[in-house]
């Protein structure tokens, strides 16, 4: 289990970016809430170690200093994609992702080797010797998956990843979620409602740097029984968030 007890971090404006944000990762697919500013990119940023923090970190209940000295353990065990995936000049897809694997401490043989499939699991195995920089938006995120997967990393934090995509790409990106969620545990920041939540998905909420809610989600739609289902999330999102 990975978990985050976020006691204050940060401030912006003279307000705390979160505070009192308690987040746990066990398994399955988790759907990150807010508006701009809320603080999801922060909160994945602390999940992935990457800003120290007043709170705890933990990984299978160690205790983990959120720094950049972090363990190769949890390194291996995190992976988190931002929004915007930068492919490195002159390498393939496969290149990129091996490249990717042998920082995160495998050897260049283990690091080429699950590369491929790391690809393979997303996809996009027919472009493993195009140059990455020529794939399209869609297929970019595709290829910073594989690079958090080619470590077999357990949990995923990947902060918007259908922003901007076609409809075409962004099902196809879901499709790659639900078969990676299977054996791993995700965690995907979103405005996008519709095409990320499922019944089976939980919801976690965060408003002006707190969280607001945390369950499955027919609990954050359970009092909104009207319209289609993408209808009945946008007014419960609503009621947590309400129009400026």
């Amino acid at each position: 289990m990975l978990e985050a007890d976020v006691k204050r971090f940060g401030y912006r404006r003279g307000e705390c970016q979160l505070a009192e944000v308690a987040v746990s990762l066990a398994g399955g697919r988790a759907v990150l809430l807010g508006p701009n500013g809320a603080g999801k990119t922060t909160l994945l940023r602390v999940l992935a170690g990457v800003h120290g923090y007043d709170g705890t970190l933990r990984l299978d209940g160690e205790t983990v200093r959120p720094n950049r000295s972090r363990p190769r353990r949890y390194r291996a065990a995190v992976g988190w994609l931002p929004q915007h995936v930068t492919p490195f000049p002159g390498l393939t897809a496969r290149e990129h992702v091996s490249y990717i694997g042998w920082l995160k401490g495998l050897t260049p043989r283990a690091a080429a080797s699950r590369a491929l499939s790391a690809l393979t699991q997303v996809g996009l195995e027919g472009k493993a010797n195009e140059r990455a920089e020529r794939l399209s938006g869609g297929q970019m995120r595709r290829l910073g998956i594989a690079g958090v997967l080619v470590h077999d990393a357990r949990y995923l934090l990947l902060d918007e990843p259908t922003a901007g995509l076609d409809p075409r790409e962004r099902d196809r990106l879901v499709a790659v979620l639900r078969d990676i969620e299977r054996t791993r545990s995700v965690l995907v920041s979103t405005h996008d409602t519709a095409a990320l939540i499922e019944p089976s998905s939980r919801v976690l909420l965060l408003h002006d740097g707190r969280l607001r809610f945390d369950g499955t989600a027919d609990q954050f739609t359970e009092r909104h029984h009207h319209g289609t289902p993408a209808a009945r999330l946008q007014a419960a999102y609503s009621s947590f968030v309400p129009e400026e």
